[in-house]
């Protein structure tokens, strides 16, 4: 094997995929949810093979009395609401995107719009199974190193086969959306801020209009959304789709129309009215708004975007005003700009997520200027303590990354010690010498 070649294997066994892993060769191997739909280089390997571990994909056991799920980390995030929610749970923290599996979530440690109240994804795992480079399947609880390293370690610390999930209980397939206007940067940090009182599992996203510059920079249009009960549904449902928890709802994408969180932000702002208190919508058409159509070619020409993210602590608004400015600055044509608030960090040592706020930009590659740009703003990020995110990035330089993420070193002595052949390798472990 050389070059750029990669081998894609599809184990449908614990065995299987031990059999892969022993068999990798000097490239080694990382496993993925299934197609490469990756914006970073996180998950491919090149001259190297890939585990493609969507054939994992089984929920061994639910407890609905306590709300646990123990299920294999191929299976879907999507299909796994399917199963959950007609016994009223679902999973806490849900990407925008419905493809990424159980396993991708922890490597990743995701984060939903939800962030600010239920945290990363792996907050939520009570336990897992990790196939590591010597062969063992070892069995790793929240309190541990290897959880630590595994949540948001990219898959550089073995091969996750199963999870176990602290679910979170739901009513009906609905939620309750609301969307207001900020005028500005400021007035959006203190909408975000400000408690969002009768929405206990609240989702909050804002997005940003990069068109707007000066006194007005920064002015987003605010969603934000909250679980609808039961009696929410009479009289704003068609009964025919009244059933609270039927599964039909997220199977079903919603036509473009109802998709306004998808259409640029540029756009929107001035038609959208200064506050809407809120309408039912879908669990599928909120939370998946990233899978319904595609923007790429319409929006970021033929070479496509490049996914920027960033997270900055609280007391660093500032920093953040400089960034949305200096992108404004640019008249970046950005369909996405979306800002939250985040809460508690996550528990991985390489975890995006930091208390404070969350940039989310998909910027054209044929932006003159992009890289210098890009750099910039990694530069400014780290300046201000921040972290880019990795579970999207294919670019950040080497000499940032410790900076950003204080616990590289420990994570680099964990990874020669538990893996010193470098069994599990990918183009962004070698990008960044982890």
């Amino acid at each position: 094997m050389s070059g750029d070649t990669v081998s894609v294997i599809r184990p449908r066994t614990h065995e299987e995929a031990a059999v892969a892993v022993r068999a990798c060769g000097v490239r080694g191997a990382v496993a993925r949810g299934g197609p490469d739909r990756a914006l970073g280089d996180a998950a491919r390997n090149a001259g190297g093979a890939v585990l493609d571990m969507t054939g994992l994909d089984r929920v061994h056991v639910v407890d609905a009395a306590e709300g646990v799920v123990l299920c294999d980390a191929g299976l879907g995030l999507h299909r796994l609401a399917e199963l959950l929610l007609p016994l009223g749970w679902l999973v806490p923290a849900f990407p925008a995107a419905r493809h990424v599996t159980v396993g991708g979530a922890i490597g990743a440690d995701l984060h939903g719009f939800a962030q600010d109240a239920a945290g990363s994804f792996s907050r939520h795992v009570v336990a897992l199974e990790l196939l590591t480079a010597d062969g063992e399947v070892r069995a790793v609880r929240p309190d541990s190193e290897l959880f630590g390293a595994t949540a948001g370690g990219l898959g550089l610390t073995g091969v996750i086969l199963t999870a176990t999930i602290r679910l979170l209980p739901v009513e009906t397939a609905y939620l309750t959306v609301g969307t207001e206007r900020a005028a500005g940067l400021d007035d959006l940090l203190a909408r975000l801020t400000a408690p969002d009182t009768g929405r206990p599992h609240g989702y909050a996203a804002a997005r940003i209009d990069l068109t707007a510059r000066g006194a007005a920079a920064g002015r987003a249009v605010l969603t934000r959304a909250g679980h609808a009960p039961r009696d929410a549904l009479r009289g704003a449902v068609p009964r025919a789709r009244r059933h609270p928890l039927s599964p039909r709802s997220l199977q079903l994408l919603p036509p473009v129309r109802q998709l306004g969180s998808l259409v640029p932000a540029g756009i929107r702002y001035p038609t959208t009215p200064r506050a809407h208190p809120g309408r039912l919508r879908h669990l599928s058409a909120f939370r998946h708004p990233l899978d319904t159509v595609s923007l790429g070619g319409r929006c970021y020409g033929r070479l496509g975007r490049v996914c920027y993210q960033f997270a900055l602590g609280h007391g660093q608004e500032e920093a953040l005003h400089r960034i949305v400015r200096r992108v404004a600055d640019r008249r970046c044509p950005s369909a996405r700009a979306v800002l939250q608030r985040l809460g508690a960090g996550g528990p991985g040592w390489l975890s995006g997520a930091v208390p404070g706020w969350s940039l989310t930009l998909d910027l054209p590659v044929a932006l003159t200027g992009l890289a210098a740009l890009l750099d910039g703003l990694d530069e400014e990020v780290a300046a201000a303590g921040g972290r880019v995110g990795l579970a999207r990035d294919s670019r950040l330089r080497p000499d940032l990354l410790t900076a950003m993420y204080p616990r590289t070193a420990d994570f680099r002595a964990l990874r020669a010690r538990l893996d010193p052949r470098g069994v599990f390798a990918s183009d962004l472990a070698r990008r960044l010498a982890l």
